[in-house]
């Protein structure tokens, strides 16, 4: 009978004898499991692609001879990458050199700034894209295993109270059972905090290059442009 009686416990038995709580923390794990691996599978392979993108693109952009190569570059296809976006951008503040309104009332130099910046912090938000799930994950899914290993245990232990059986082999079981929850969550936690401290890690290193290629843009387009460089953005515009 003994051998019969371990044979019939473990996470089967364990569903087949919780209630809906019991239940409803499982499916909370789960859909945080599933969440957090798609999110690690998909933003690793796009990160993946965006670097080798950049890495073509910014090694083009460095052979080029010129602006007006560069602007053909861009011109012949589609900015796919944050870098050629980026310079994208600010080739294209070129256009409005002769233009008045806000955008360049501070100057041409002025206006270059913002829209770097301002490309810079748009790559940031979209860099940002699933940590938060995966920072919840990480944090909560311990806390919602243990609450139902806990819910787990009391039901257990109710059960055992009322059948009037409370020795150890019939308390050791249930209560093993129960704590199956507490390594589902580990197990939905760990991946997700090794993948959100990758991703962070990823996006500074990113954003860093970002804005070492978007101070370079400014010195190409405005501190050479003014020392004459032809072709580049004036340093200062007015409306007249």
């Amino acid at each position: 009978m003994e051998p019969t009686a371990v044979n019939t416990l473990g996470f089967a038995h364990f569903l087949g004898q919780t209630d809906a709580v019991g239940k409803a923390v499982l499916v909370t794990l789960v859909l945080l499991s599933i969440a957090s691996w798609y999110l690690i599978v998909t933003r690793s392979l796009a990160n993946l692609i965006a670097r080798r993108k950049a890495e073509a693109f910014l090694e083009r952009f460095w052979r080029a001879s010129s602006l007006s190569e560069v602007e053909a570059l861009l011109g012949s296809r589609v900015a796919d990458n944050a870098f050629a976006n980026l310079a994208e951008k600010s080739l294209a503040t070129l256009t409005d050199s002769g233009k008045c309104g806000l955008a360049v009332a501070g100057g041409m130099a002025e206006y270059l700034t913002r829209t770097l910046n301002n490309e810079v912090d748009r790559e940031a938000a979209v860099a940002e894209y699933g940590l938060t799930v995966l920072a919840s994950a990480g944090s909560a899914a311990p806390y919602i295993g243990l609450f139902g290993t806990v819910w787990g245990i009391y039901h257990a232990l109710v059960q055992i109270g009322l059948s009037g059986q409370g020795t150890l082999d019939k308390v050791a079981g249930p209560v093993g059972e129960a704590l199956i929850m507490t390594a589902l969550g580990l197990a939905v936690a760990i991946p997700a905090v090794l993948a959100y401290n990758a991703f962070n890690r990823r996006n500074r290193v990113w954003l860093a290059h970002l804005e070492s290629f978007a101070h370079d843009l400014y010195v190409l387009l405005t501190v050479k442009g003014s020392s004459g460089g032809g072709g580049a953005v004036p340093v200062a515009m007015g409306c007249g």
